[in-house]
């Protein structure tokens, strides 16, 4: 009798102990089965992707130095008209700073006589084609204000030379010079913006024409400034 006893005093306190741990385990388990995971944070969307191609379009101002000489003639002196023409250039992008450009255009120039044989009027005229190509470095910290450095080098070629007055068989050689750049483009998305650019070139041309029957030879210090503006577009 008195084993009976303590077996139903033994069982009577393990049903306390689960009724009292019964109600924390239930609780836990509904925690754990009603449990939503959180959604996985999604990435920010990223802008279009951008190509390393770029294009431009400038209009440009040609302006001349406006120097040079006859040889032989103490005092002679030339200087040249000014332009504005349109302007392509290229550019591909090695990394996101560095970048080379390809420029392009075409002007008509008129040479004039001045200094000690300013009287002789015209001398001719000729087109020019100036094709320049710089190395770039791009600064990229400033936002959309995208501002840059350049040099490199230009070979200037003059062709439909015109003779004008009494002068004769005008012919100005094509010559290597060094370009140096500075500008910026102001980017309005990842394609579009506007740009201002401006380049110097160093380039002093030989030429030659006749006077009459006189030949005389020279050198044109041409050293131009291009001062451009326009619309970049980035592919």
């Amino acid at each position: 009798m008195k084993a009976v006893q303590t077996a139903l005093a033994a069982a009577s306190r393990l049903v306390g102990i689960l009724a009292l741990v019964g109600p924390s385990a239930a609780a836990d388990l509904t925690e754990r089965d009603t449990y939503v995971a959180e959604p996985p944070v999604m990435a920010e969307p990223i802008s279009e992707a951008v190509t390393p191609w770029q294009v431009r379009v400038r209009g440009l101002g040609v302006i001349t130095r406006d120097a040079g000489s006859v040889d032989g003639i103490p005092g002679s002196d030339l200087d040249y008209s000014d332009s504005v023409i349109p302007e392509l250039d290229i550019s591909y992008y090695f990394t996101d700073n560095i970048a080379a450009e390809l420029i392009l255009g075409a002007t008509r120039s008129t040479i004039h006589t001045d200094g000690s044989i300013a009287a002789l009027g015209e001398a001719g005229s000729t087109w020019v084609l100036p094709p320049t190509l710089t190395l770039q470095y791009h600064f990229t910290n400033f936002g959309a204000f995208k501002p840059y450095l350049g040099a490199g080098v230009n070979y200037t070629i003059f062709f439909s030379e015109k003779d004008h007055g009494n002068f004769n068989d005008l012919k100005v050689d094509n010559a290597f010079g060094v370009a140096l750049q500075a500008g910026f483009d102001y980017m309005v998305d990842d394609h579009w913006g506007f740009n201002a650019d401006v380049k110097k070139l160093f380039l002093r041309p030989d030429w030659s024409a006749n006077l009459g029957t006189t030949p005389l030879s020279g050198k044109a210090d041409l050293d131009p400034w291009l001062i451009g503006a326009g619309v970049t577009y980035r592919f």
